[in-house]
């Protein structure tokens, strides 16, 4: 009797563990979809804004430095590069942005994007030596991103050696026919953004207001399920095993953060390990290396979502600029990991320090230069 009841509980908890999957797999796809059709719609909010407004986006973005620092800002204020890197899409497969002005903003959503692990850092302020080396990991990623920034922003300003990259790899894309996988996801959304918009009255507000609210949405909540299904599992592996070679460690940034959609959660889990003396500044650089890479799935999801050319660049030009930053600074790793181990070491003279810099950094100075210089 002990033995079949033993089976029983067994046999319905494995149950249970499945129904749990199936469930999440389902509101998975259906997140998926709300994602696809909040873009579908953004792109239908801006073609009914007409080309006045257009051109006032055209105008505030000519600036690189300015289009760089709106990057900075808004993914800043979000606290999330997908999210940002969807609107650049959207906005450059509607033509209400260049192409050109959206590589400068894409490389300031990868800079921008760095402010989740350095407020998850803040978590060990109250505890010296152990704070300064968390910092230092979020640091790390905050500096790997202005490095390759202050490199390849002035040669892509002067030999537009991103986007011409980007759009000869989207050439031989699309010649490959890569472009019609985004014909399935128009034919299911584009009836319902049809009805979203009627329902508004054609309103390009009112349908960009509800465009804004499903992508975040849609990108919050799928981070929180693939977060239960894939974090969860991998934790123990996580902390064993990938940090026993660089190579292994990239791979695993870039593979976890493409499931997880969200290089904020995977950076930000490996700041308390820096904190904890566990691992060093010099084993997690190639993961958050590889989470760079990893966090350009959603540019590419939206850009299939447009079916625009010109948006699937977009897609490859963010792609591209973690390519050409890593090839660049992982030989130079030390500047990087320098730069980061410097500015932590003044959080021990204050703690106002750290709060200082991400205000200053983060807010202040991108806020500043678009104000002067629009």
């Amino acid at each position: 009797m002990a033995e079949k009841a033993n089976y029983r509980q067994t046999f319905y908890a494995s149950a249970r563990r499945r129904g749990s999957v199936v469930v999440r797999l389902a509101l998975l796809l259906f997140l998926v979809y709300l994602f696809i059709l909040s873009i579908s719609l953004l792109g239908s909010a801006f073609k009914l804004f007409g080309k006045d407004f257009a051109d006032t986006i055209f105008q505030a973005t000519s600036n690189p430095l300015v289009g760089l620092m709106i990057g900075i800002l808004a993914t800043a204020v979000i606290q999330s590069s997908s999210t940002t890197t969807s609107l650049i899409v959207g906005l450059v497969a509607t033509q209400s942005l260049s192409f050109e002005s959206s590589i400068a903003m894409v490389m300031g959503a990868n800079i921008g994007t760095s402010v989740t692990n350095t407020i998850v850092s803040l978590g060990h302020i109250s505890r010296g030596e152990e704070f300064k080396r968390a910092f230092a990991g979020a640091m790390l990623h905050d500096f790997f991103n202005v490095c390759s920034v202050i490199t390849l922003l002035p040669l892509q300003v002067k030999f537009n050696v991103i986007g011409r990259s980007a759009r000869y790899l989207e050439s031989v894309f699309a010649g490959f026919g890569g472009l019609q996988f985004s014909s399935p996801l128009k034919a299911i959304t584009k009836p319902v953004a049809g009805q979203v918009v009627a329902l508004t009255g054609d309103s390009g507000w009112l349908t960009a207001a509800i465009s804004f609210v499903l992508l975040f949405a849609a990108l919050r909540y799928i981070v929180k399920v693939l977060k239960s299904m894939v974090l969860a599992r991998v934790e123990k592996f996580f902390q064993r095993y990938i940090f026993r070679t660089p190579v292994l460690s990239l791979l695993l940034g870039t593979i976890l953060t493409a499931l997880v959609q969200s290089s904020s959660i995977t950076t930000s889990m490996v700041v308390p390990l820096v904190g904890a003396g566990v691992i060093s500044l010099t084993q997690i650089y190639p993961y958050l290396l590889g989470a760079n890479v990893g966090t350009t799935i959603t540019a590419f999801l939206a850009s299939f979502v447009t079916g625009s050319h010109e948006a699937v660049a977009v897609a490859f030009g963010h792609l591209l600029f973690n390519v050409f930053g890593m090839a660049i600074f992982w030989p130079l790793r030390q500047v990087p990991i320098w730069m980061a181990v410097t500015l932590s070491k003044i959080t021990l003279k204050s703690r106002l320090y750290p709060i200082l810099y991400i205000l200053i950094a983060f807010f202040i100075i991108p806020g500043m230069v678009i104000y002067f210089f629009n």
